[in-house]
């Protein structure tokens, strides 16, 4: 503590929320009289995020990236919350966390990793292409190298949808309505029509991949693009929990899997783990 300033009361700046005994105010506005009912839930994340309040453009297209990514039926992360809410009822989030832990690199995660593999190539770009045929230039030189690399692009193919994720040109038309596709979204799509001479065959554009090019173009960190994920899918699990109230299904997966279940010897022969 500097000299002088024993009495100073301590300050913790905030560009959020705060609060007194008879007021709340969130963004500068006073909550109840300038945000309620006239923000919605969308517009106010994505306020909080940028510290911008976004234009209607905006939000509708980062909501639509929020809907795409809400549920996609029975995948993993559904699985496992439900799973939990069978196991621990009374714990509503522990049943949630258990989905949201589970969105990681191979479900929910291709959106973070897709904003960030399409920032890195333009941040490594003093100028930026300026015709669909030098976007495209860009992207064999970019899935070249990849291969090269036995690496894989992020957001190219879908485990499910192998002829055209529903999610893709959706997506593409609403920022193309609003004069939202930047860098990010065209180079994927230049990616998207390029990777098929290098690579030999054709993938599809994912919807997730897609959503973090989106997402990208609206300015949001790349590092916290997983984070939008999780919260359209905080809401698609709330809506699996109660459909598991509702019409149970997860003491049956349960019993499925343990009434399947048969022993295996460990491969190497050795049961009990002791050797001469």
């Amino acid at each position: 503590m500097a000299e002088g300033s024993e009495h100073t009361a301590p300050s913790f700046p905030t560009s959020l929320g705060t609060s007194t005994s008879s007021t709340i105010s969130l963004l500068g506005r006073d909550l109840a009289e300038e945000l309620m009912g006239r923000v919605g839930f969308g517009e106010l994340v994505l306020w909080m995020v940028t510290q911008r309040r976004p234009s209607p453009g905006r939000v509708r297209l980062f909501e639509a990236c929020l809907v795409a990514l809400a549920d996609h039926g029975f995948t993993p992360t559904a699985i496992a919350a439900r799973l939990t809410y069978l196991s621990a009822p009374d714990s509503l989030q522990g049943a949630l966390a258990a989905g949201l832990l589970g969105g990681g690199s191979r479900f929910l995660g291709v959106t973070e990793d897709t904003g960030r593999f399409l920032a890195e190539v333009l941040k490594t770009r003093e100028e930026q292409p300026a015709t669909p045929a030098e976007w495209d230039d860009l992207a064999l030189e970019v899935v070249t190298r990849e291969r090269a690399a036995r690496r894989i692009i992020p957001g190219l193919g879908h485990p499910v949808h192998k002829e055209g994720d529903p999610r893709t040109p959706a997506l593409l038309r609403i920022a193309a309505e609003e004069e939202l596709k930047g860098p990010h979204l065209h180079l994927f799509e230049a990616i998207g029509r390029t990777h098929e001479q290098v690579l030999g065959r054709r993938l599809v554009l994912n919807g997730a991949g897609v959503c973090g090019a989106a997402l990208a173009d609206l300015d949001l960190p790349p590092d916290l693009l997983r984070g939008f994920a999780l919260l359209a899918r905080a809401g698609g699990l709330l809506g699996q929990l109660a459909e598991e109230r509702r019409r149970p299904m997860a003491m049956d997966t349960y019993l499925l899997v343990d009434r399947n279940a048969t022993y295996t010897a460990p491969e190497d022969g050795d049961d009990d783990g002791l050797r001469d």
